[in-house]
């Protein structure tokens, strides 16, 4: 089988050439062309040419990427549709959204940019009227989600079909969100085991292959948010690893 990647994630693995990401087909040379051209199995080919290396009947690596990065719309309904476990959420269009929504959930609730945030921007906590009114006159359709009061979340790292790393996120005092960039702790302490084979699941039935998931616990019971196809390096990085290398170390062969 033949393989080339686009990007750069497994540059430790020297047997996959990698010939990056051109907005011109022209810009390649010949052999990355014809490279290409041969391929079998194309690995992270970018939003660009996704789409396009699938209708030449190309195997893409990592699977349902572009189709679910940052869309929060399109996750839900597929872990909707697995029976996933994922806070409630509802999707809401057109001019009666503040009145639907009040039919549907009470104060708090949570409220997001329903596609392209990240970093916990874009993600609000509505208490009131007001909050509601003012997330709706920027939001249509508005993406109301349940709120699970929890001080922390798991960021678990899935490639291939495996857990290769894993952390708790630990929200600052007062701030309902856990992510790094927004101030959260980081621990390694106390990972369940349990939490892992969750999550292997979670990727496993939604064909994620390069994923970081977000996962809560509450009442008991294991909860994912989201799933980032483009993750943060801070977690390695507070333990000293680097995720290429980690990669670099796992034999393709038994993924690809």
């Amino acid at each position: 089988m033949k393989r080339v990647s686009l990007g750069r994630r497994i540059r430790f693995h020297s047997s996959i050439p990698i010939v990056g990401v051109h907005l011109n087909w022209h810009e390649y040379d010949q052999k990355s062309q014809e490279l290409l051209r041969e391929a079998d199995f194309i690995c992270y080919p970018s939003r660009l040419y996704e789409q396009f290396f699938k209708a030449l009947g190309k195997r893409i690596f990592p699977k349902n990427c572009c189709e679910f990065i940052g869309n929060k719309i399109r996750q839900t309904l597929l872990f909707e549709w697995l029976d996933i476990p994922h806070p409630r959420t509802c999707i809401y269009y057109g001019k009666s959204r503040m009145e639907k929504i009040l039919q549907d959930f009470s104060y708090p609730f949570i409220a997001k940019n329903p596609v392209g945030s990240s970093q916990g921007r874009g993600v609000f906590l509505i208490s009131s009227d007001e909050d509601l009114e003012r997330y709706l006159e920027n939001h249509n359709p508005a993406y109301i989600q349940e709120y699970l009061p929890v001080d922390r979340d798991l960021r678990i790292v899935i490639f291939g079909s495996k857990p290769i790393h894993a952390y708790w996120r630990i929200g600052r005092a007062g701030d309902f969100r856990h992510n790094v960039s927004q101030g959260a702790e980081i621990s390694f302490d106390d990972i369940p085991e349990s939490a892992l084979d969750f999550a292997e699941e979670v990727s496993r039935r939604c064909g994620f292959e390069d994923v970081g998931l977000d996962v809560i616990v509450f009442d008991n019971a294991f909860y994912v948010i989201e799933a980032n196809m483009v993750y943060g390096q801070e977690g390695f990085r507070r333990c000293g690893k680097r995720v290429d290398e980690m990669i670099g170390k796992i034999k393709l062969e038994e993924i690809l």
